[in-house]
């Protein structure tokens, strides 16, 4: 099976390793090549802001290798700096032009920078890489001062935890009035919030960094509510951006990431496919807007998708429609959604008995179940993933009462 004598995969993080082993499962026996700015074989990410950060895992423990010999050809630590279609290369450092017969975008996300800040200071640390966390133990590992983190999301919250969970002091600075209310409802994201105070973590919440001052051993912070902080270190998680910038001029679609068809075809391109968290698709499951779902699960289930819709074709390929689902753990208590809540515009209590340490929350759009988050409820929640995964959408006629039979 070599109609497509040879792939090109950018980017070496999970989804172009999933894409690569997706293909050989399919026969393909033409050539692999995979090309990432990164220096290493595919990391872990989920470890980088909870064990690795903590010491529980050591460097090699986080990497991620195939179950097999892929027979591919592994261009690591090169950044790719175009995309021409018409030709079918992607341009590479010295001049190099490296031709493709399909082509797998999976060059996933780049740290969001702080406005006016530090950006670039040794005392300023981004969690995206290993070699980011690596950076981060050593600043903790040389004082024991306050460490600030400036972002209330998902990676913001996760590295508060793990501080604590090192009896580090530590200090949230956000813009929100709670936390992780990007993905939480207001009652959840409140729960969570109160928790990560019982736990010692300062909140300095509903204000943002006025002012930065930078020396060799802290970094000074004024705040838009007038408070000072100073830290050892300060850890900047105030999201991400998709890392499209080789992809401009190239007739792509670029729409907070790389906008794809239900199949994961890249709008305006032959022969190409994206994955992971640069891609942006419609899950026709629940909606027909293109979004982008930056989670682990996602990256692996659309890295194989994507292989599947470049072999089969534009016109052969099925769509995309997963069931995204997301966790954490913070302070001990694991978070887990499936389905979309987001998309959700009812809320309901799946749990007859609700505590602030354990509940079940669904979320209804026209009476039918779109998506549930569970606090420390994980065979629940996965449940409730598999009725999504094998019904859709529930019927109108599942209301409260019977949805707590699963």
């Amino acid at each position: 099976m070599s109609e497509l004598p040879r792939i090109v995969i950018v980017g070496a993080g999970i989804a172009g390793l999933c894409s690569a082993e997706r293909l050989r499962e399919l026969g393909f026996d033409g050539e692999i090549v995979i090309v990432g700015s990164e220096p290493t074989m595919p990391v872990y990410r989920p470890s980088l802001s909870k064990q690795f950060l903590t010491g529980e895992l050591g460097s090699k423990d986080v990497l991620t290798a195939p179950a097999e010999d892929l027979g591919a050809t592994w261009r690591l630590n090169t950044s790719v700096s175009q995309l021409d279609p018409r030709r079918r290369v992607v341009h590479l450092p010295g001049g190099e032009e490296l031709e493709y017969d399909g082509l797998v975008i999976a060059s996933g996300v780049e740290p969001r920078r702080h406005p006016g800040g530090l950006n670039g200071h040794p005392r300023a640390a981004v969690i995206r890489t290993r070699a980011d966390t690596r950076r981060l133990r050593q600043l903790l590992d040389g004082s024991r001062e306050q460490v600030v983190v400036i972002g209330t999301g998902f990676i913001g919250c996760e590295v508060a935890s793990s501080l604590r969970h090192m009896d580090r002091p530590v200090t949230v600075v956000g813009r929100a009035n709670v936390l992780m209310n990007n993905l939480l409802d207001n009652d959840l994201a409140t729960r969570l919030t109160d928790l990560h105070r019982r736990n010692r973590v300062r909140l300095e919440l509903g204000a943002k960094v006025d002012s930065w001052a930078g020396g060799s051993s802290r970094i000074d912070l004024l705040l838009s509510n007038g408070r000072s902080l100073s830290a050892a270190c300060v850890i900047v998680a105030v999201g991400s951006v998709p890392a499209v910038s080789w992809l401009r001029d190239s007739g792509a679609r670029l729409d907070n990431g790389v906008v794809c068809e239900a199949t994961c075809h890249v709008e305006g391109l032959e022969d190409v496919v994206a994955a992971g968290d640069v891609a942006s698709w419609p899950n026709l499951r629940f909606e027909t807007t293109p979004r982008r779902v930056e989670h682990w699960t996602n990256a692996i289930e659309m890295g194989r998708a994507a292989a599947e819709s470049l072999l089969s074709g534009r016109e052969s390929a099925t769509p995309f429609t997963p069931i995204p689902r997301f966790w954490s753990e913070q302070h001990g208590l694991r978070i887990q959604a499936a389905g979309m809540p987001a998309a959700g515009t009812e809320r309901v209590s799946l749990d007859p008995v609700s505590t602030s340490e354990r509940s079940l929350t669904g979320y209804l759009r026209d009476d039918e179940l779109v998506g549930v988050i569970g606090f420390d409820r994980s065979v629940a929640v996965l449940n409730y993933a598999k009725k999504l995964q094998s019904k859709g959408f529930m019927t109108g006629a599942a209301r409260p009462q019977s949805l707590l039979s699963a």
